[in-house]
């Protein structure tokens, strides 16, 4: 083998003066003695008597270059780029593992403000020497910015870099408020082709709240249309029903897809179910409204829920609901394939009711809030009518113990997860909140007590 380049030293501000070569003392009694054996002044005894004698025996000296290699691989994947730089300075052994392909096939660019001012002001050139170096072993990459604007322009700037690659998968997230949302469209449109045009192999996407739009989408399927499997794009305003219908009848791979209800049609659907296409998996649905009263929501016919349904039986559909209760009249009026429900604002009575008629294939339910009527005559129907239910979760909402106690009765041990805050139930002349611990735990079949906190 040939030998070892020196260590390239990058322009960092901090020394590495704290990771200076130090030296371990390693004995064969030392690993041999159990801390467990003998006890009390024996082992004491022990323990002195092998530290006087460690000083006439040879030592075995490590230091920090001499580290396994798959050990110090491992350190340093759980660096951010700037501290992997840094410590690539170390010695020549720690900069050999920084040029290792397998450290770069899995990487998270982490961008809040002041880490974006840093590498501004400190390493203007460093992630552009990496990506020349070690852009064609990325492959799964994923961009953490927080509420700052230059965060989200940042992560496009080295989007915008990615030329010589092969990602697989791609994921921009945003800690806080969408911050991709306020960079123009035309910049993270450019900085997002990159990457489609250039990776051919694509199989994971998540790009919720950002500006993507459909003709961004047309280049994602004329480059990967043959290896795509996972699409997660909620909240992009910029994309249309047309948009993502191309998506579903050119990638027929697909099998996870997530977006904003007012992307899903009755054609998307269709499309989701030829026969070219393989089984959908998951297929998440977030239904959300900012305007009370201003927002029109379709209705999906139950032949394209049927049609799904006949193509991929085990498709899980799941719906997050942020609405305002007048704005419920289009959903669940005819059977609905849905699997997990989640009611982020207040839910009606009635729209409960309908859940327990037209939803059978339901798995989970969360209610985070209802209102002052007690719900004993919804749960019980939804218990008899949802057989596969399994995990449910009660907020701000009222049931008498009688009621929770015939329900839980019903669902039995299939409960795998029974939430319901201590408030919500209501002691009546068959129980009290002190009683229903017993009767409940008797019926599932393990300890159970009321949450005094939510856990979904």
């Amino acid at each position: 083998m040939a030998a070892a380049a020196a260590p390239v030293r990058y322009c960092c501000s901090a020394t590495p003066g704290r990771m200076k070569r130090g030296r371990i003392n390693i004995s064969a009694e030392s690993q041999a003695l159990s801390p467990t054996e003998g006890g009390g002044k024996k082992h004491k005894g022990a323990l002195c008597s092998l530290f006087r004698s460690a000083s006439h025996r040879q030592e075995c000296v490590q230091d920090w270059g001499n580290l396994p290699h798959h050990v110090v691989l491992q350190v340093f994947q759980n660096l951010s780029l700037v501290d992997r730089a840094r410590a690539s300075s170390v010695c020549r052994r720690w900069n050999e593992v920084f040029h290792i392909p397998d450290l770069w096939r899995r990487f998270e660019f982490e961008l809040n403000q002041p880490a974006t001012s840093y590498l501004k002001s400190t390493h203007p050139d460093l992630i552009q020497q990496i990506i020349k170096k070690h852009a064609q072993h990325l492959q799964y990459v994923s961009f953490k910015v927080d509420s700052c604007t230059e965060s989200a322009e940042a992560a496009c700037d080295i989007l915008s870099q990615l030329v010589n690659c092969t990602i697989k998968t791609l994921g921009l997230i945003s800690t806080a408020r969408p911050s991709f949302m306020n960079v123009s469209q035309s910049h993270f449109a450019s900085a997002l082709t990159v990457v489609f045009v250039n990776s051919k192999s694509l199989s994971s996407i998540k790009i919720d709240d950002t500006p993507v739009d459909d003709p961004s989408l047309k280049v994602l399927v004329a480059n990967n249309s043959d290896t795509l499997k996972l699409l997660k794009m909620s909240s992009c305003p910029h994309v249309s029903p047309a948009g993502i219908l191309c998506v579903a009848d050119q990638c027929h791979g697909l099998r996870e897809l997530a977006l904003n209800y007012h992307l899903l049609s009755d054609e998307l659907l269709l499309a989701l179910s030829g026969e070219k296409h393989v089984h959908l998996e998951h297929l998440r649905i977030d239904v959300v409204s900012e305007n009370p009263g201003q927002t029109h929501f379709h209705t999906i016919k139950k032949k394209s829920w049927d049609a799904l349904i006949n193509h991929s039986p085990k498709v899980n559909i799941v719906m997050y609901f942020f609405l305002y209760e007048e704005e419920f009249d289009p959903f669940f009026c005819e059977e609905t394939p849905v699997t997990h429900l989640y009611f982020g604002r207040a839910v009606s009575k009635e729209m409960l009711g309908r859940i327990g008629l037209n939803c059978p294939r339901l798995v989970e339910l969360v209610v985070c809030a209802n209102g002052f009527e007690p719900l004993d005559d919804e749960l019980i129907r939804i218990a008899d009518r949802c057989k596969n239910l399994t995990a449910i979760g009660l907020g701000e909402c009222e049931v008498t113990c009688s009621g929770f106690v015939e329900f839980v009765k019903m669902c039995g041990g299939r409960l795998t997860q029974l939430s319901i805050m201590e408030e919500v139930l209501i002691p009546d002349n068959s129980y009290n909140v002190e009683q229903i611990h017993n009767e409940v735990s008797k019926h599932l079949g393990r300890m159970w007590f009321p949450d005094m906190m939510p856990t979904w």
